[in-house]
């Protein structure tokens, strides 16, 4: 386990840091990632990596300035995920051991979360490195989401969808909220100059506030004729995936236009946390019943959003728990991956503007003397 005072560690962004370690980083590095690039979930029987992780993993060493984990990570992806064409394969979303001997694409569907935070990384990678095959990359991973990802959904209008596959009926959608990442939707808008993003960005708003009326963002919700209506699989069920939207949420800049409706929609959630040593791990989001406790990584997820209310007692024990219960071995990822995400933005190692420019802690190339 890192030390408290390592992983608390705080200064001012932007202090023309040209080379600082972030020790979390390092830790998950050393955790889970191996040495060809490839970030493992040890957890799982069948040792899975998936895209996702291989997105987080990507943002984390830019955010880091580690560019040869970057590139580890990215050729990782590319070589296994895409069949070496990243450029014109969405990256599938599963990958493991299938056998004793077999190691090989588990699930050929993409993730278009995984797929935007790939596409953003590589765009904002372009520019604060100062390589263009990065920016070439990205866009081309942006426009097939555009393809094969979205959808017309009367009532709501250009829509981001999970994945291409398994997620439209003839009467309903079923949507993540949690795949909404607000910052990154800009970025991409910004990035690409493509209008449809402006859309996805309005649609998705709609999505996370329709989601939610109790206060309570919902790992996935189905939108009907009449509405969102609650998801008939998971039955309204708040935990593991929705805890991203209170993440995404709080890292939105004050001036998003979207942070305070957002806020506002999802206070009941942090009045809860307020009350509690641990953020609960399964809600359910229609008639508010509780259970459990959520891991460490809850908590540094809620970070963001309890530093935007000012609930400074709340702030600290939540902070420390995240801290405290981090990054102890490789057992954890998704926990300790929401950690680094949580921390790392409370330590303002990274932050995204108005359009989802990314700001990091080092100097960027763009920015130093020739």
């Amino acid at each position: 386990m890192l030390s408290t005072s390592l992983l608390l560690a705080d200064s001012a962004l932007g202090a023309g840091v040209k080379c600082e370690a972030w020790p979390a980083w390092q830790r998950f590095k050393l955790l889970y990632m191996s040495h060809d690039g490839r970030i493992v979930d040890a957890s799982t029987e069948a040792q899975v990596t998936t895209s996702e992780g291989q997105s987080y993993a990507l943002f984390f060493a830019l955010v880091s300035n580690d560019r040869q984990a970057f590139d580890r990570i990215l050729r990782w992806t590319h070589n296994n995920l895409s069949g070496s064409q990243l450029d014109k394969n969405l990256p599938a979303w599963k990958w493991g051991r299938a056998d004793e001997s077999t190691w090989r694409v588990l699930d050929r569907n993409s993730a278009s979360d995984a797929d935007l935070w790939i596409a953003y990384t590589l765009g904002e990678a372009a520019r604060l490195w100062n390589e263009p095959r990065y920016s070439s990359l990205g866009a081309e991973i942006a426009r097939n989401i555009l393809r094969q990802e979205v959808a017309t959904v009367p009532g709501l209008g250009t829509v981001l969808l999970p994945g291409p596959q398994g997620f439209v009926t003839d009467d309903s959608w079923r949507l993540n909220p949690s795949y909404l990442p607000l910052s990154v939707l800009r970025g991409l808008e910004r990035q690409t100059k493509e209008p449809r993003w402006a859309e996805i960005i309005q649609s998705s708003e709609q999505v996370i506030l329709g989601s939610a009326p109790n206060g309570f963002a919902v790992d996935w919700v189905e939108f009907t004729s009449n509405g969102f209506i609650a998801d008939r699989r998971s039955r309204g069920v708040g935990s593991y995936e929705a805890i991203r939207v209170y993440l995404w949420a709080g890292m939105l800049p004050a001036s998003d236009p979207a942070r305070d409706k957002i806020g506002d929609v999802l206070k009941p959630v942090l009045e809860n946390v307020a009350k509690r040593a641990a953020p609960v791990e399964i809600v359910d989001t229609q008639t508010l019943e509780m259970r459990g406790d959520g891991p460490p990584g809850f908590s540094a997820a809620l970070l963001p959003m309890l530093a935007n209310a000012r609930m400074t007692a709340a702030l600290q024990s939540h902070r420390q728990r995240a801290a405290d219960g981090s990054l102890q071995n490789n057992q954890s990822y998704y926990s300790d991956a929401l950690a680094l995400f949580g921390l790392g933005w409370l330590e303002q190692r990274y932050r995204f503007n108005r359009s989802g420019l990314l700001s990091v802690r080092w100097t960027p190339a763009c920015d130093r003397p020739h």
